[in-house]
């Protein structure tokens, strides 16, 4: 496994920092990240309470996060991390081997752009950095599902990510067709191709979506499309 990013020549490295409360599973996750050329670790925390203050000291594009550990847990250590204000701060990617909905849906709500299973590959792991360091939200395919049924399921009392349908109307044609499409899990590769246009293009597309939303990631503009009634299940 070995990435490009970090090649002279090249953009500089993910910079990651690892926050969970059992030394041996930091030591496995810095093993199987450093191996990788566009990856770098910059610092280890064993709560959240130190996740915070590390993430505002070392400046980290991404914080991959435990959910249960002592003092400050997880859930709300990313909530600190992604407060309103700090749109320019790092992508939580939550890291758990608890697979419940709680957890779930209160990573989300929280600010999280990610939420991943211990029981995966470190491929996996590897892939999910990037793309949430690239702007991207990412959930397991599972994952998906669940957030689409719990979401879109009446009487859920399920907390919408932004302001509502008025929101919508601040979108032209072709950013409702982006929304769709992200939505349905299209990359922006396989949306460029669906629409003719350039990725470049389709990029600053999904940023002014977001943008107009108030979203913070394509995570939570899944969510709005499918409360909102962008899109349906099924469709």
């Amino acid at each position: 496994m070995s990435g490009g990013a970090g090649l002279p020549g090249a953009e500089r490295p993910i910079r990651v920092l690892l926050a969970d409360d059992q030394h041996l599973v930091r030591t496995g996750f810095r093993v199987i990240l450093e191996v990788e050329d566009d990856i770098e670790v910059v610092g280890e925390a064993a709560d959240g309470e130190r996740a915070v203050s590390m993430t505002r000291a070392l400046h980290p594009d991404v914080v991959l996060m435990d959910v249960e550990m002592t003092g400050v847990d997880g859930l709300e250590a990313t909530r600190r991390i992604t407060a309103p204000g700090d749109a320019d701060g790092p992508a939580v990617l939550i890291l758990t081997t608890f697979d419940r909905d709680d957890y779930l849906f209160s990573a989300l709500r929280a600010g999280a752009s990610g939420f991943l299973l211990k029981n995966g590959t470190p491929e996996s792991l590897i892939e999910a950095i990037r793309v949430v360091a690239r702007g991207d939200g990412l959930l397991a395919p599972e994952i998906t599902r669940r957030v689409i049924a719990t979401f879109t399921r009446p009487g859920t009392g399920a907390t919408s990510v932004a302001g509502g349908p008025a929101a919508l109307d601040e979108l032209t044609p072709r950013e409702r067709e982006v929304l769709v499409l992200v939505a349905r899990g299209a990359s922006n590769a396989e949306i460029a191709a669906h629409l003719h246009l350039g990725e470049a293009t389709v990029k600053t597309h999904v940023s002014r979506v977001l943008a107009k939303l108030g979203l913070r990631d394509r995570v939570q503009a899944v969510v709005f499309a499918y409360e909102h009634g962008v899109v349906r299940p099924g469709a």
